[in-house]
C-alpha cells in the first residue's frame, strides 16, 4: 500500500485530501507545518508528499530545501491557495513533481497522484538498478582460479590510487577488461575512460592521435584537434599495445608523465593535464628495451603497478564459467532461448590449445550458439570449434 504525506496548517485541507485518498485505498498521514513534515520524512519513507505553500514556522519552499539537503527523494506535490506562476516555477526549480492550487480539484489530485506514483516507481528501479551496478562492478573478470583471484584483489587495492598500472599477458586474454575495471573502481569513475590501440595507428600519426595538433600542423591538418591526452583529462588513458608504440612518441609520452605536460604538434603551447595513464602489452618490455625497442625510464614510470593476466590455458578450470557466461550473453544478442551446454561439451571445450585465449573461447561459443540445437554436446564442440579439421 503506497503511503503518502499531508502537510498542511488548515485541518480542513488536511482532511478532506486524506479522505481522498484513504476512499483510493492510500495509506496517510498528516503534519500541520513544515517542521512536523521534515521530521516525519526524515524517519519515514513516503511514496508521495502533498505540502501547503503558505505555513508557519517553515513553509513549502524552505520545505522544500530541507528535504533536497536531506537528500530525500519523494515525489512532493504543492498545493496552495495563494498561487502564481512565479511561485509554481521556483516549487518545480526547486525539485517539486506539481503544482495544484487550491480550492482542489478531486480528479486534478487523483490524476496528479498516479502520475507521481509513476515516477517513484521509476527513482526504485533505478535505485535498485544502481545497487546491481555496484554489486557487479570490478566482478565482470569472470574465473575464480588463484591468478584470477589475484588481479580481482589488485583491483581492489589499486584501483582507488592514482598509481600506474602496466598490465602483461598474451593476446585476448582481457587486459581492457583489466584496465576498465580498474577505471569503474577508482575516484576517477565519473570522468572519460580513453583508450589508444598503438599498434593499430600508424607511427607517423601516433603523436597527432595521442597530444592533438594545431590547425596547419601538417598537410591533413585542415583544423585543431585535441589529443587523447585531453580527452581523458580527469579520467583515465588506456595504451593498449604500448609495446609497439614507435621510440619518438614514447619519449613525448615520457614527458607528459613526468610533468603532467603536452604540446600539440605544431604548437609551443603547453598543456597541463590531469590523467591516469594505464598501459598494456603483449611483448616482454624488458627484452624490447635489451634490443633498444622501448625506454627502460618510460617502462619504469609506467610499471609502478604490475599485473599479469594469465593466459586461458593457465586457467582451464575457468571454462566453464566463461562458457555459461558467454552462452547466456550470446543467446541474448542473437534472441534465441539460452541453449544448454552439457559435460561432454565443457569437457571438449577443456582440451582446445587457446592460442586466442579468451576472444577464441568467445567466438567458439558464438559459433555454436548459431550452429548447433538446444543443447550443444561434445560432438557439437569436436565438429565446430576448429573448423578447419
Amino acid at each position: 500500500m503506497s503511503k503518502i504525506l499531508i502537510i498542511d496548517d488548515e485541518r480542513a485541507i488536511r482532511r478532506a485530501i486524506k479522505e481522498i485518498l484513504e476512499f483510493e485505498g492510500f495509506e496517510v498521514e498528516e503534519a500541520e507545518n513544515g517542521k512536523e513534515g521534515l521530521n516525519k520524512a526524515s524517519s519515514t519513507s513516503y511514496d508521495i508528499i502533498f505540502c501547503d505553500i503558505k505555513m508557519p514556522q517553515m513553509d513549502g519552499i524552505e520545505f522544500l530545501d530541507a528535504l533536497n539537503k536531506e537528500k530525500i527523494d519523494s515525489p512532493v506535490i504543492m498545493i496552495s491557495g495563494h498561487g502564481n506562476i512565479e511561485t509554481a516555477v521556483q516549487a518545480i526549480k526547486k525539485g517539486a513533481f506539481d503544482f495544484i492550487e487550491k480550492p482542489l480539484d478531486l480528479n486534478r489530485i487523483l490524476v496528479t497522484v498516479r502520475n507521481a506514483k509513476d515516477k517513484n516507481s521509476l527513482i526504485e528501479e533505478k535505485k535498485v538498478l544502481k545497487k546491481t551496478v555496484k554489486r557487479f562492478k570490478g566482478s565482470a573478470i569472470i574465473g575464480e582460479t588463484e591468478g584470477i583471484l589475484k588481479i580481482k584483489e589488485m583491483i581492489e587495492k589499486v584501483a582507488p590510487s592514482d598509481a600506474r598500472v602496466l598490465i602483461t599477458g598474451e593476446n585476448g586474454t582481457g587486459k581492457e577488461l583489466v584496465a576498465r575495471s580498474l577505471h569503474e573502481n577508482s575516484l576517477r569513475k565519473d570522468k572519460p575512460f580513453i583508450e589508444v590501440n598503438c599498434a593499430a595507428i600508424p607511427s607517423e600519426l601516433i603523436e597527432s592521435e595521442l597530444f592533438g595538433h594545431e590547425k596547419g600542423a601538417f598537410t591533413s591538418a585542415v583544423k585543431q584537434k585535441k589529443g587523447k591526452f585531453e580527452l581523458a583529462n580527469g579520467g583515465t588513458l588506456f595504451l593498449d599495445e604500448i609495446g609497439d608504440m614507435s621510440t619518438s612518441a614514447q619519449a613525448k609520452v615520457l614527458r607528459a608523465l613526468q610533468e603532467n605536460i603536452i604540446q600539440r604538434v605544431g604548437s609551443e603551447k603547453n598543456i597541463k593535464i590531469d590523467t591516469r595513464v594505464i598501459a598494456a602489452t603483449n611483448k616482454n618490455l624488458r627484452e624490447e628495451i635489451k634490443k633498444g625497442n622501448f625506454r627502460e625510464d618510460l617502462y619504469h614510470r609506467l610499471a609502478v603497478i604490475l599485473i599479469h593476466v594469465p593466459s586461458l590455458n593457465e586457467r582451464r578450470e575457468d571454462i566453464p564459467l566463461l562458457a555459461h557466461h558467454f552462452l547466456r550473453i550470446i543467446c541474448s544478442e542473437h534472441g534465441v532461448p539460452l541453449k544448454k551446454l552439457n559435460d561432454k561439451a565443457i569437457d571438449e571445450l577443456q582440451k582446445i590449445n587457446w592460442t586466442g585465449n579468451i576472444r577464441e573461447l568467445r567466438n567458439i561459443i558464438e559459433r555454436l550458439v548459431i550452429l548447433c540445437g538446444d543443447e550443444i554436446t561434445g560432438e557439437d564442440v569436436k565438429l565446430f570449434a576448429n573448423p578447419k579439421k
